[in-house]
């Protein structure tokens, strides 16, 4: 587990499960994706993390604001159903 991103509105985390010790869910892990206003989260895994990494890529080499990489990951946090529980 890996956090790549934390900003006032959401928290991005990868999960690289190809050298865990025990059989992974996703065998190529996946990024975790928190929207903190809206408390909601989205696990992504295969083709959709891949997607979300080549535009993350693509993204940073532009050298992106705030702002910029906020509203990227807004759309990927539009489909984001799973609530975030505290205990």
């Amino acid at each position: 587990m890996h956090m790549l991103y934390n900003s006032d509105h959401y928290v991005v985390v990868e999960f690289d499960l190809s050298h865990a010790g025990e059989a992974p869910i996703a065998p190529h892990g996946g990024y975790e994706i928190v929207d903190k206003l809206a408390r909601r989260g989205i696990f992504l895994n295969g083709a959709a993390a891949e997607g979300f990494k080549r535009g993350v890529s693509a993204l940073v080499e532009r050298g992106p604001t705030e702002e910029e990489v906020d509203d990227f990951i807004a759309g990927y946090t539009a489909l984001a159903q799973q609530p975030v529980i505290l205990h």
